[in-house]
């Protein structure tokens, strides 16, 4: 088992012989450029990494501030703009089975309570969110397809470049929320949550 200074029982969860600690936002970067699709790092407040066994570094999961201050809001309401995150990426280096829902499950499991957690998975990359099915999120629907201003260097759409009639795609994407907390935070929150659930979708009804 590979040992980390300041890791202990509070801050790491196993399973078998993965285990699931904080890392650093450096740890981060080459997972991410190198490997995720976007190939852009994202907003990071909170990190993890998976570990199997002498193995080393298997995958990571971050957590950041949304991009849009509208969706903030928009959750849960005004209230609660505060508590809201969005998993913003799930990279693994060889995604065996389940590593995937093991590591959101672990990495949530870590997180300071409580929180409201967004994530999206996009169709234009034939995504689902299976992950975050198997972690019982909750189904919002999909967003629609839309247009944004073009970027610079493949930076997020806030980055644009100034030229509002130079326009690129963006895909429509399902969304999915998590309640993190206690059992009153779970109440509470989801009982302020603003936007429908929906039954999950699966691969063969996307078109």
């Amino acid at each position: 088992m590979i040992k980390l200074h300041g890791v202990g029982p509070d801050n790491m969860h196993y399973s078998h012989n993965y285990f699931v600690i904080p890392i650093a936002y450096e740890d981060t970067k080459d997972l991410i450029l190198n490997v995720h699709y976007a190939r852009r790092m994202p907003s990071v407040s909170y990190a993890f990494g998976l570990y199997r066994g002498m193995d080393g570094l298997q995958g990571i999961c971050t957590f950041g501030s949304p991009a849009s201050p509208w969706l903030c809001k928009g959750v849960c309401g005004e209230e609660h703009k505060s508590k809201v995150l969005e998993l913003n990426r799930v990279v693994l280096v060889n995604n065996r089975p389940n590593e995937a829902s093991l590591l959101v499950a672990r990495s949530i499991a870590l997180l300071p309570k409580p929180k409201v957690l967004v994530s999206y998975a996009d169709t234009a990359h034939d995504h689902v969110g299976y992950v975050y099915q198997a972690t019982n999120w909750l189904y919002t629907g999909a967003t629609k397809p839309r247009t944004d201003i073009a970027t610079v260097n493949g930076k997020h759409p806030r980055h644009h470049a100034g030229d509002r009639t130079k326009r690129v795609y963006r895909s429509a994407k399902h969304r999915y929320v998590y309640i993190h907390g206690n059992k009153k935070d779970k109440r509470l929150l989801t009982k302020c949550l603003r936007y429908g659930t929906e039954s999950y979708p699966k691969k063969e009804i996307i078109q």
